[in-house]
């Protein structure tokens, strides 16, 4: 008897969590974005005819369902927990936890992506480059590469000689002596523009630049806490990093024309800083396919074609010293069968700037 009235009461308490749960859903508002994730979530989708028999439809709706459901955050935070904590899993889909840090487990190399990014930027040198154009190219090293561990990651030296083999008469820059563990944000993918001294000293001698030390004359000026991608992906709660800016009174001046927009903006976009779920668009106003910045005190006549991923836009600032203007092309956004409809390609300085993670996935257009 005690037993059967166990099971109603257990029975009988599983089917109210349910129903409030099913009822909190309900009526619940959906949310737009995830900040946590920093990325769209779902929302209910149109149901034709057509999706319902295609399946679409069941599809769509599940994905709703996932993205909106309530407590989805702490779901996710305890999932990460479990995962680390009791069964010990080194990672958690794709990310863990060292020293403070969040990282990313980038693996294999993939030698046919690194081969066709190559021969991209190859063919964007033989239609549109000459002997005027003085050529450069860079890799960006995922912060993986830094860690002293038995984690997997990207070979950068292989991944390098693959690039030479192509780009054979463009000069390479190496950089990845000049970047350590703690010249990346813990809890995102990305460096940190304080932290470029050394990187922006060898790109400035490697292209016969000014070469003084590069950072002296700026200040820096603290944003606040920078909770990065990773973050939000891993779902745990860790010590946020802490954004900076560097500004001197050029740049406090300088402006930059976006060619999607058709409007000017300041280096450093306050605005997105507010408002964006993504707090590294602070710099350049985040992904933008083509832009310019003009520097009215930098030597005349002399430009830079700066083709690059996210990473770019935190050092393009700190190279307009050397350039009265700079161009920064994102080929993720925009095709380079196009781009001699907005550039007139003579005489500029080029540097080919990308991150390994951009490289391995083959996603320049």
């Amino acid at each position: 008897m005690k037993n059967d009235t166990k099971n109603k009461i257990v029975t009988i308490s599983f089917i109210t969590i349910l129903f409030i749960v099913f009822v909190l859903n309900i009526i619940k508002k959906d949310n737009t974005i995830s900040v946590a994730e920093r990325r769209k979530l779902a929302q209910f989708p149109t149901i034709t005819m057509e999706k319902i028999i295609s399946g679409k439809t069941s599809e769509d709706i599940d994905k709703y369902t996932v993205d909106q459901f309530i407590f989805r955050d702490y779901f996710r935070s305890a999932k990460s927990l479990w995962s680390n904590y009791l069964y010990r899993q080194k990672d958690n889909n794709g990310l863990f936890l060292k020293d403070g840090g969040i990282y990313k487990i980038e693996y294999p190399l993939n030698k046919a992506n690194v081969k066709k990014s190559s021969e991209k930027i190859k063919n964007i040198c033989d239609k549109y480059l000459n002997k005027n154009n003085n050529i450069y190219f860079s890799i960006i090293p995922d912060k993986n590469y830094y860690l002293k561990s038995d984690y997997l990651k990207i070979d950068v030296g292989e991944m390098q000689e693959i690039m030479q083999n192509t780009l054979t008469n463009i000069e390479y820059i190496d950089i990845t002596n000049c970047l350590q563990i703690q010249d990346y944000y813990k809890t995102d993918l990305h460096w940190k523009q304080e932290n470029l001294s050394n990187v922006v000293g060898q790109i400035e001698r490697k292209m016969h630049l000014k070469t003084t030390s590069p950072l002296n004359n700026y200040t820096m000026h603290d944003l606040g806490s920078f909770y990065g991608s990773y973050y939000g992906q891993l779902g745990m709660n860790i010590e946020p990093d802490r954004i900076n800016i560097l500004k001197n009174y050029k740049i406090e001046n300088i402006k930059t024309y976006n060619y999607e927009t058709e409007k000017y903006a300041n280096i450093y976009d306050l605005q997105k800083w507010q408002t964006s779920s993504d707090k590294y668009d602070v710099y350049l106003s985040g992904a933008v396919a083509l832009m310019t910045i003009e520097n009215p005190e930098g030597p005349y006549g002399k430009e830079l074609l700066l083709f690059r991923d996210s990473f770019g836009s935190s050092i393009a600032p700190l190279l307009l010293e050397n350039y009265q203007k700079i161009t920064l092309i994102d080929l993720r956004y925009v095709s380079s069968s196009i781009l001699d409809k907005y550039i007139n390609f003579e005489n500029q300085d080029v540097l080919f700037l990308y991150s390994t993670l951009v490289l391995n996935q083959n996603i320049l257009r």
